[in-house]
């Protein structure tokens, strides 16, 4: 049993499928299966139930991921704590967030600051964000809405409230704020359930009774504001968006409606060394949104 057979077999778990696991890899198809079918033999115990040509993680193969996760965890931060200590690079950090365009200005002053350090960056709801913490896929994820697990730990970076955004000839354009009951039954662009404007637009609604009438959504929360601004409805919209997408044709109201807002975080696992790189992209993340904590009414 060796550390190569190891982590084709967590692959092989992640992904309950022999071709995407190679595929990941880079290894052949065959190489995958003769690691797995030799893993097995030496254990004892078949770790996969297959039926035809698709495989499914059984007991067996369950409580030996688990096992292995936590070995191969404890390797890696023991290589990276070895660098650190050892100053030989400047590290990697990879990073999870709702919409990338929230990062790039974040993104951009850290990599002038820090040019040595490796940036690998995800695109995730927050169930697959939780995924990837608890496979350690990811090292931080900066997250508009709780992360479920147990040992993650939470640094808040901007609270702030959600505006409602209307094109630029919308009726209620020249408004301040609004109610709940004067929308309702507007169109609405938001993002498909597991984002985050989504899940606050339906427990909006929910306390109030009704659904909203959605015409748009989609899986890239930075496009919503422009799709408004062709037209297409109204929506929620985080107010550190106002001045990062100025350009789009859009007018600012306030929902008077209690928990209209948004509290951005960076979670990460609590239970990890936690490198250089990654102390110094979780500090200039609070420094970079700490300017917006408490944002609003």
């Amino acid at each position: 049993m060796d550390l190569t057979a190891l982590r084709t077999f967590r692959m092989v778990a992640r992904h309950e499928h022999i071709s995407r696991a190679a595929a990941e890899l880079r290894v052949a198809q065959p190489a995958v299966s003769r690691t797995v079918a030799r893993l097995e033999a030496e254990l004892g115990v078949p770790l996969f139930d297959r039926q035809g040509r698709s495989i499914r993680l059984n007991r067996y193969g369950a409580a030996f991921l688990r096992r292995v996760e936590r070995a191969l965890g404890e390797l890696d931060d023991a290589r990276r704590e070895l660098a650190d200590a050892a100053g030989l690079d400047q590290g990697r950090v990879v990073v999870a967030a709702e919409t990338l365009l929230t990062l790039t200005s974040l993104l951009s002053a850290f990599r002038a600051a820090h040019p040595g350090v490796e940036i690998r960056l995800h695109q995730s709801t927050a169930e697959v964000m939780a995924r990837q913490l608890a496979a350690r896929e990811v090292d931080l994820c900066i997250a508009s809405q709780p992360l479920s697990g147990a040992g993650l730990r939470s640094v808040v970076l901007r609270e702030e409230d959600v505006l409602l955004a209307v094109p630029v000839g919308h009726p209620l354009a020249g408004r301040e704020r609004v109610g709940l009951d004067e929308v309702a039954d507007e169109p609405f662009v938001t993002t498909r359930r597991g984002h985050w404007q989504r899940e606050l637009l339906d427990r909006l609604f929910a306390a109030a009774g009704r659904s909203p009438v959605i015409t748009c959504e989609g899986d890239e929360p930075a496009a919503t504001q422009f799709m408004i601004g062709a037209g297409l409805g109204i929506g929620l919209i985080p107010e550190i968006a106002r001045n990062e997408s100025a350009e789009a044709p859009v007018r600012w109201l306030r929902l008077d409606v209690p928990g209209c807002r948004r509290v951005l975080c960076l979670v990460r696992r609590a239970d990890t060394y936690v490198s250089v790189a990654e102390r110094r992209f979780e500090a200039a993340a609070v420094a970079h949104f700490g300017a917006g904590r408490g944002a609003g009414r």
